[in-house]
């Protein structure tokens, strides 16, 4: 039996959807513990989504992990559950779910959730966080088995989103925008790793090409240790390299929305 039930959503806090998840949870598992990781996913953003609760993953117990940003509901798409990791993944199969099920080693295996016995009805084809992804969570932390949910299916066969990648060559990286947090940070698919192996550390001043244009920004530890209104680059809790301005919005300033293309390189 599992007591730690996660909710990962583009819900927002102006309604009462997020209340009717965890209550359709608490009339089916009231012993379960709920984490509320985010309910602020800009709308629809499936990217964003997997990023915050890949990054998120490994701070958390082992449990069953909703995940519902799903602009594909009602539609084609397809309801699953994947174990990864002595975890359990639950949402749509749209690639919310695959960087989460990457962290934590891999999926060893998936289901449909294609068993209506298990769902709250009717079934609203516009809800199925309430009504299907939290009964279903609900009936898991009391044993339910995910192979009584549907059929198996093969992890190969799961989608995926792209892998953020960076690129090391003639003594810069290359990387994107992986996501922007709602300071407006702008973290990186470029790692620590990365600069270290360019011979950046700390201190030193890195070149920047957003484009067309080129900036020279400061490598520093933390944001705070600029002035406000600055741009500064650092690691960020992710150990990925994030753009910031101390107290400000460098994503709005320097116009990157994720996936934009960013090279650094030291400068001499």
């Amino acid at each position: 039996m599992t007591s730690v039930i996660t909710l990962l959503t583009d819900y927002g806090l102006e309604d009462g959807y997020v209340a009717a998840c965890h209550g359709v949870i608490a009339g089916i598992a009231p012993e379960a513990r709920v984490i509320d990781v985010c309910h602020l996913i800009p709308a629809g953003d499936v990217r964003r989504g997997a990023a915050v609760l890949a990054q998120t993953i490994p701070y958390l117990p082992q449990g069953i992990h909703i995940g519902a940003v799903d602009p594909g509901a009602g539609g084609a798409r397809r309801a699953v559950a994947v174990e990864a990791g002595g975890r359990v993944f639950i949402g749509p199969d749209n690639g919310l779910l695959s960087w989460a099920v990457h962290a934590s080693g891999g999926a060893d295996a998936a289901y449909e959730i294609s068993n209506a016995d298990h769902f709250l009805h009717p079934v609203s084809p516009t809800f199925h966080g309430r009504d299907v992804f939290s009964p279903v969570a609900g009936r898991l932390s009391g044993g339910l088995r995910p192979a009584d949910l549907g059929p198996s299916v093969p992890p190969d066969r799961l989608v995926s989103l792209p892998e953020p990648t960076s690129l090391l060559r003639e003594g810069s990286v290359e990387g994107e925008v992986v996501s922007v947090d709602r300071y407006g940070n702008t973290q990186l698919s470029i790692t620590v790793d990365d600069l270290r192996a360019l011979g950046v550390r700390v201190g030193d001043t890195l070149g920047v090409w957003l484009g067309r244009r080129q900036l020279a920004l400061p490598y520093r530890e933390t944001y705070a240790v600029v002035p406000p209104g600055e741009l500064v680059v650092f690691a960020d809790s992710a150990g990925l390299i994030a753009i910031a301005v101390n107290s400000g919005d460098a994503a709005q300033r320097l116009g990157l929305p994720p996936g934009a293309h960013v090279r650094l390189s030291p400068c001499k």
